[in-house]
């Protein structure tokens, strides 16, 4: 299947846009909370999904949340503790790009935590989830999958762009060297934490702008309906000239010139 280039990729998302925003209004309407999880390997395309999900929604109502390198107090809690202040309330949506799979994934193959905390977690991830779906939280987990040679272009293209050289990090190179290991660091977590009530789907970014289109296309058909009628504001035509702005303080900076 052909890549898609830009202007059929545009086309094809802003229908699906349109229904995030319907969707978003269904959530204010109903009450209802939604976690998205976003996993998957380094380049995979985790932040350009949830940019295309986000883009227009109200940022007041959906949160996104990509959390670094745990504090030094952090790393004395219960692991799950550090995500739970940011789990949604009425009418909201969080989107984490990466999550408490950080665990399974990153700190498992760069040994970041031991045996025993992977292990833990394994065990604790499903009845963590289960108590979030028990509480009525729509749960989504998904993971993008992106084969080696596409990885390998994209870290060099973030290398020759100066405007995407600072999403490479020490651990970027590492990973390069351990697609294997990822790859199987996945497979034992979907073995245990693939379940009925949290299921991973797993979504082929090889192509990132397909990818996404399916990414969204699956999370707005898994949902209930969200229609809900869209509230009319009538603005009155104004009963005067339009006022120009004036300033007795300050004024405003110089407009930016490209001739300069």
């Amino acid at each position: 299947m052909k890549k898609l280039k830009r202007k059929e990729y545009e086309k094809l998302l802003e229908p699906l846009q349109l229904e995030l925003v319907d969707m978003s209004r269904w959530l204010q309407h109903s009450g209802k909370r939604v976690v998205v999880v976003v996993e998957g390997r380094d380049t995979a395309g985790k932040g350009g999904v949830i940019n295309a999900i986000s883009e227009h929604l109200n940022p007041r109502q959906c949160h996104v949340v990509a959390l670094g390198k745990p504090s030094e107090r952090e790393n004395t809690q219960w692991y799950f503790q550090r995500y739970v202040p940011y789990l949604p309330a009425a009418g909201e949506i969080l989107l984490l790009d990466r999550s408490w799979y950080n665990r399974a994934g990153v700190e498992r193959v760069m040994g970041f935590c031991d045996d025993g905390q992977y292990r833990a977690f394994l065990k604790q991830a499903p009845v963590f989830e289960q108590l979030l779906v028990d509480d009525g939280i729509l749960l989504f987990k998904y993971w993008l999958t992106v084969d080696q040679s596409e990885q390998e272009e994209r870290f060099a293209e973030r290398r020759e762009d100066p405007l995407k050289r600072w999403k490479l990090s020490p651990i970027d190179v590492q990973a390069q060297a351990k697609y294997a290991d990822y790859t199987k660091a996945r497979e034992a977590m979907l073995k245990a934490t693939h379940t009925r009530h949290a299921p991973w789907t797993l979504v082929d970014f090889n192509d990132q702008r397909r990818g996404r289109l399916t990414l969204i296309s699956d999370l707005l058909h898994r949902l209930p309906d969200t229609q809900v009628p869209d509230a009319q504001l009538d603005f009155p035509a104004l009963k005067s000239k339009p006022l120009k702005e004036r300033f007795s303080v300050i004024k405003p900076i110089a407009a930016f010139d490209a001739d300069d």
